[in-house]
């Protein structure tokens, strides 16, 4: 377990585990040595509970996107060839309804977002790994990205956008963050 101390402007000592179990300590400048080793030491209790509680939750996140294989060529091209006529279909209604129209659609095995837009060009980007999801929560990421095409922003007219639009986004959402942070 690496700590690491970084001073900065900041009234209080505080700390988090990052997603490789390390510690991360933010201290105000000046603050002696010493009261940063205490902090730790007063907090090792805390920093072991955090660090499993990370260590499972990225174990989790493993094992979910583990069921999906996307090594090889084929098993993009296999996975693509599944998503395309589920994604598509959505795109195109949602589009026509919103009044919009992405000037290309792209797919990736990313595991940091399910979709991306890029407001510039208008171009729209999917994971792969939407496979993993129901259909329901896949066309509400549909509909967001499309939502970008209008709002680039996560704003209060990107949320009314979304609640016009797909009214149940909120539940799917909360719905995808369950099924990729359950035990699997």
């Amino acid at each position: 377990m690496a700590i690491q101390v970084t001073y900065r402007r900041t009234s209080r000592l505080s700390m988090r585990i990052v997603k490789n179990g390390d510690v991360h300590v933010s201290a105000p400048f000046g603050l002696p040595k010493k009261e940063v080793e205490r902090f730790i030491d007063e907090h090792r209790d805390w920093i072991e509970k955090a660090r499993k509680k990370t260590s499972e939750s990225q174990q989790q996140r493993h094992n979910f996107y583990n069921q999906l294989p996307l090594q090889t060529r084929q098993q993009r091209d296999e996975a693509l060839r599944r998503l395309k006529p589920i994604v598509e279909p959505l795109v195109q209604q949602h589009a026509q309804e919103m009044g919009v129209e992405p000037s290309r659609i792209t797919y990736k095995p990313t595991i940091s977002r399910w979709g991306q837009c890029n407001v510039k060009d208008r171009s729209i980007s999917f994971s792969l790994y939407l496979l993993l999801l129901p259909h329901w929560c896949i066309e509400h990421v549909v509909v967001h990205e499309l939502c970008h095409l209008l709002e680039p922003s996560h704003s209060a007219r990107f949320h009314a956008l979304m609640d016009h639009y797909f009214p149940r986004w909120r539940e799917a959402r909360k719905e995808t963050r369950h099924i990729t942070h359950q035990s699997l």
